[in-house]
């Protein structure tokens, strides 16, 4: 087998570990604001961020795709909708860290990009809920709730993100240690 194919393939077996490990961490989730019960709170992304820093990019979006995707076929309580709706989400905040990653390593380049993903992703979050999920949940009414509840999209996805980018800082150096011995 080439050198190729050997890289490859471990690159494919890391993603999918990182996908696994994504969607059993995506079930310990929880909402953080009684007024907004439908912002829960898990740490899935730091493995799509690890992903993403360790494989690339595009390993980081296929984790983060496949953990959506198993969500969805175990049995979404949003039809799909949350699952597509957090993938757009999620993919705003990996992609410029991980992108940049792969030209400049170095936890000064990490810490920026990773503000710059957090900024991102709130800028997703609040298009993805006002033009996906109010107006499938909520019909009519989708521009009434988004105006009452938009802060505490803004306010969730700060807090997300900023334990998201610790954890996985805190983390990486201990697994990338371990990934590159296999």
């Amino acid at each position: 087998m080439s050198e190729n194919k050997i890289i490859l393939t471990k690159k494919i077996a890391g993603t999918a570990a990182f996908a696994a490990l994504a969607f059993v961490i995506s079930l310990l989730e929880f909402p953080i604001f009684p007024a907004a019960p439908f912002l829960k709170l898990d740490f899935s992304c730091v493995f799509i961020l690890l992903a993403g820093f360790t494989f690339g990019p595009v390993s980081g979006l296929c984790a983060s795709a496949v953990k959506e995707l198993i969500r969805f076929l175990i049995g979404s309580s949003t039809g799909g909708v949350g699952e597509i709706a957090n993938f757009i989400v999620t993919a705003a905040f990996i992609v410029v860290p991980t992108v940049v990653y792969r030209f400049k390593k170095g936890l000064p380049t990490v810490i920026v990009t990773l503000l710059i993903g957090c900024a991102l992703q709130v800028i997703a979050a609040l298009f993805s809920n006002r033009f996906i999920n109010y107006p499938l949940f909520m019909g009519e009414q989708a521009k009434e709730w988004f105006d009452k509840t938009w802060q505490y999209i803004v306010f969730f996805n700060l807090i997300k993100t900023a334990a998201v980018s610790v954890l996985t800082v805190a983390l990486y150096k201990k697994i990338s240690g371990l990934i590159k011995r296999i």
